[in-house]
């Protein structure tokens, strides 16, 4: 073991000298990475099932395939597999919670939760210091069947959606209140069509004057932030989303909100890193949720891969860390789920330490001479640079494994503790 220890503090010191000739500073770097926040999101440890109902069988809206045994089936054990996952993340840590996973004596429907319905995940999270984002869950309900909700032409299933999101803002104020820190409540809706509507405007319509309901009352952003989620298409609602991405810019534009970019959810030729830089001239602050489309919105786990990176570098370069909040949304069930939360998050920290390691300005100052043949050839040899030395030691000042060691005390929590899972 100190063989090793030594091994990675030798690695990291030639690392160190290696950035040094590019005028990188690599402390900077990792101080940089460590305190960018990254929340996980809860729905990858029961598949989207959340707790509504105590007294009847977990049930998912949105389609989660496989079948992989241990599942969360309470928040106790929900909160023990985050807790897992957690330990071997390194960084700034948040969790965000969907309002289907509140917690009560009984059943209590969307429209009528409560802060209180939340009191054990705040405690929870003030125990590790952490804070939490939320969302309203307009999905797996009886009144969203149909797959309307807040564009929903009867007035009464839409003053129900509107109660929920209002409350659930109330939620996220308490969760900001509470903890010290802002939560993001990001709305997403799934309403609309399988084949082509006759009437656009009247549904977007609709939506627009339920937001404005659900924003009427001015919350600090001290302690809650809003933010809209757009799609392109999904499962019944190939044709038409009323939530699109057009709709959603100029909303969150207009109304001083953030903007949510879901990586899943746009055309597979389109990219969210090619998004952030032009959205960040219209609006304030933004979202993002960061998952692995695979020929739709499928929400695979978070690969190293070039998009992930992109996104990390485009925040970077841009500058834009204080205004962009990273989100992961995936949700696998065809994998041990810990592992899956472990191995998406740590990529994503891992493309922000990459991007903290770029020499930024030699890449902005020869571009901006027309000394393209420089910048192409940075670029390419950034690939290989030793940043993987770098990574490790941040893990080891972390007390944690950089390389694939983690995935043993998983195999072993899924023995001790998932595999009685009935």
């Amino acid at each position: 073991m100190a063989n090793n220890l030594k091994n990675i503090e030798q690695a990291y010191e030639l690392a160190k000298a290696r950035y040094a000739e590019l005028g990188v500073d690599v402390e900077a770097a990792i101080k940089a990475a460590d305190e960018t926040p990254i929340s996980l999101h809860c729905w990858q440890g029961d598949d989207v099932g959340g707790f509504e109902n105590p007294e009847g069988d977990l049930s998912g809206g949105i389609q989660v395939t496989g079948s992989y045994p241990g599942k969360a089936r309470s928040p106790e054990e929900l909160r023990a597999d985050i807790d897992m996952a957690m330990s071997l993340i390194p960084g700034k840590q948040r969790l965000n919670l969907h309002a289907l996973y509140l917690e009560s004596e009984g059943f209590v429907d969307r429209d009528q939760i409560e802060p209180e319905h939340f009191a054990n995940w705040v405690n929870w999270a003030k125990g590790k210091g952490i804070g939490l984002d939320f969302n309203p869950s307009l999905f797996s309900h009886p009144k969203s069947a149909d797959g309307m909700t807040l564009t929903h032409p009867d007035a009464d299933v839409r003053a129900f959606w509107v109660e929920h999101c209002k409350r659930s803002r109330k939620v996220s104020e308490y969760f900001g209140k509470e903890l010290g820190t802002p939560s993001v409540m990001n709305i997403w809706i799934p309403d609309g069509s399988k084949d082509y509507p006759a009437d656009r405007l009247g549904s977007r319509s609709r939506l627009v004057e339920s937001l404005d309901e659900i924003l009427k009352e001015d919350i600090s952003r001290e302690f809650h932030k809003d933010a809209v989620e757009s799609k392109l298409f999904g499962i019944g609602a190939e044709a038409y989303t009323a939530g699109s991405n057009e709709f959603y810019l100029g909303y969150a534009a207009t109304r001083k909100i953030l903007l949510c970019l879901d990586a899943g959810h746009f055309h597979p030729t389109e990219v969210i890193s090619d998004k952030i830089s032009a959205v960040s001239l219209f609006v304030d602050e933004m979202l993002l949720h960061v998952s692995r489309p695979m020929r739709w919105d499928s929400d695979h786990i978070v690969l190293l891969d070039d998009e992930t990176q992109a996104i990390a570098n485009e925040i970077v370069r841009c500058g834009l860390v204080n205004r962009v909040n990273i989100g992961l949304d995936f949700f696998d069930a065809s994998v041990n789920r810990i592992g899956a939360w472990v191995l998406g998050t740590r990529n994503m920290r891992k493309a922000l330490l990459k991007a903290f390691l770029e020499p930024t300005e030699q890449l902005k100052k020869a571009e901006l001479e027309g000394n393209n043949t420089k910048r192409l050839t940075l670029m390419e040899e950034l690939k290989v640079m030793p940043w993987s030395s770098v990574w490790d030691y941040y893990c080891m000042q972390n007390g944690m494994p950089g390389g694939i060691e983690w995935l043993q005390t998983v195999e072993t929590y899924e023995t001790d503790v998932l595999s009685k899972r009935a």
